[in-house]
């Protein structure tokens, strides 16, 4: 299981990696990463950002 730190303004995440479904523009400069069976979690930097993040984790 492939575990990936995702950093938010009221607390950073700790996710499995192949839990993460999608990803989407979210608002002032965040994303938004949507979990299977969960719902979205709001997390700081742009889409791209986040995705090399979750590739390079």
């Amino acid at each position: 299981m492939k575990f990936v730190s995702l950093k938010s303004r009221g607390g950073d995440y700790m996710v499995v990696a192949s839990n993460i479904a999608w990803l989407r523009t979210g608002e002032n400069g965040q994303t938004l990463v949507g979990m299977v069976g969960s719902t979205p979690l709001l997390v700081t930097g742009s889409v791209e950002e986040v995705s090399q993040t979750i590739l390079a984790g």
